[in-house]
């Protein structure tokens, strides 16, 4: 059976600032993020089964990557648990404001990095994650693919 590839599409808001940075994005401010997400299978083939030449049910895809990312991370405020924003993170949090701290600076390129675990963990184990791409702007994104997390073969002995 052929490997197909299937992608479905996210859009969420989400607010963060980069501590420590040189420019404008130390400030917050906030993105209107689109994640595409890519995976990986072989069709159903037992005729009998109600999703029968589905990779995966895009409603299912969708239940996983909205519980892991969308429905977290819509409307909310991201900042590096390190930040010195961290008053302020606590403050919008006293007021009922959504606020994620997370281990790492919250670029696309770790943000990506970040939805590429939460999602593998909740695939079924046929289906694999080939990619992720999740736009910043019009213009900039991030992506993330399987086949660059390999590790590098030794070189062969002849």
């Amino acid at each position: 059976m052929s490997k197909i590839r299937i992608t479905k599409q996210f859009s969420f808001e989400t607010g963060h600032a980069l501590y420590g940075y040189d420019g404008k994005c130390k400030n917050v401010h906030g993105h209107s993020y689109k994640l595409s997400v890519t995976v990986i299978g072989d069709p159903i083939t037992d005729k009998t089964n109600v999703k029968y030449g589905m990779v995966i049910d895009f409603g299912d895809l969708k239940k996983i990557v909205k519980s892991e990312i969308v429905d977290l991370f819509d409307h909310a405020t991201v900042f590096n648990k390190n930040t010195p924003h961290i008053e302020l993170a606590r403050e919008l949090e006293s007021r009922d404001h959504n606020v994620i701290l997370v281990e790492y600076q919250p670029t696309s390129e770790n943000m990506v990095v970040d939805f590429s675990e939460k999602i593998k963990n909740r695939l079924p184990d046929h289906i694999k994650l080939h990619s992720l791409r999740l736009q910043e702007t019009e213009s900039s994104f991030a992506e993330w693919y399987a086949s660059d997390q390999e590790a590098p073969q030794p070189p062969k002995r002849e």
